[in-house]
């Protein structure tokens, strides 16, 4: 983790980032775990204060990449390994349910009805933050477009990771380790749209490893979407919130796919 923090523009506040990530990871519980609309709602307002770190956070880590030749293409890198940072940061500070819990809390519901309640929720959680931030883009003062695309993908990205682990855990397969370990293994497969029994979850942090490198480009395509969904064209709440509701349902249903496979291939083998 410190390899990936070390990456971070050398003007970047270390408090100041802890911040973020910590403010991310509570609005992304927030959102993930809320029981109606309204209470969606007040958890997106949390949104702004994370919007208010992003800003002078991010500004500065690419203030840095941006002096001198290249200018755009480093801006472009350090942005996004600011993200990567803040996700990685962000990944332990997330409370993960585990299947005791989650079955706790929906009594007499069969651990395909909970995976499926966990992906929908958590659909309508990214809906309420794209809907949120894209409001944001009609009100030029509050705040600048790149604080808004950093904060929805941030706030997306751990309601994601959060639903990647819990489904892990209702299916059975939880990643094993400390809360650092166990939030590398979860984000990795967020990274990999896989099972952590098919990623190697140490790997996450070494610059430039394979995994490295798909974590960030996962974010650069979390980034676009969140860039496109602010643009002139499709400006507005309506648009981000389609937008993470279509692509947080699919993650969620493919890595529900894929822990049940696994499921059904484990058990067949035990049984055979």
């Amino acid at each position: 983790m410190a390899g990936a923090k070390g990456r971070r523009g050398a003007d970047a506040d270390p408090a100041n980032t802890d911040t973020v990530a910590r403010q991310a990871a509570e609005v992304a519980v927030e959102l993930s775990e809320a029981r109606g609309e309204e209470e969606r709602k007040r958890a997106a307002r949390g949104l702004r204060g994370i919007a208010v770190r992003v800003s002078s956070a991010a500004t500065s880590a690419a203030a840095t990449a941006r002096r001198g030749a290249g200018s755009a293409g480093r801006g472009l890198t350090a942005g996004l390994n600011w993200l990567t940072a803040q996700v990685l940061a962000m990944g332990p500070r997330l409370r993960i349910r585990d299947q005791a819990t989650l079955r706790a809390q929906f009594p007499g519901r069969s651990d395909d009805e909970i995976g499926t309640l966990l992906i929908e929720r958590a659909a309508r959680s990214a809906a309420a933050v794209g809907g949120a931030t894209g409001a944001w883009a009609a009100l030029p003062s509050l705040p600048a477009f790149p604080a808004e695309v950093a904060t929805e993908t941030l706030a997306v990205v751990g309601i994601e990771v959060k639903l990647v682990a819990e489904l892990h855990e209702i299916y059975g397969m939880a990643a094993e380790g400390n809360a650092a370990d166990r939030a590398r293994a979860y984000i990795g497969a967020w990274a990999t749209r896989r099972g952590v029994y098919q990623v190697e979850g140490g790997l996450l942090l070494v610059a430039g490893s394979p995994l490295a490198r798909q974590l960030t480009r996962r974010l650069a395509g979390r980034v676009r979407r969140s860039t496109l969904s602010l643009a002139p064209l499709f400006t507005g709440a309506v648009a981000g919130a389609v937008f993470n509701r279509r692509y947080t349902r699919r993650l969620g249903l493919e890595m529900r796919d894929d822990l049940r496979r696994h499921r059904q291939t484990f058990t067949a083998t035990v049984v055979g």
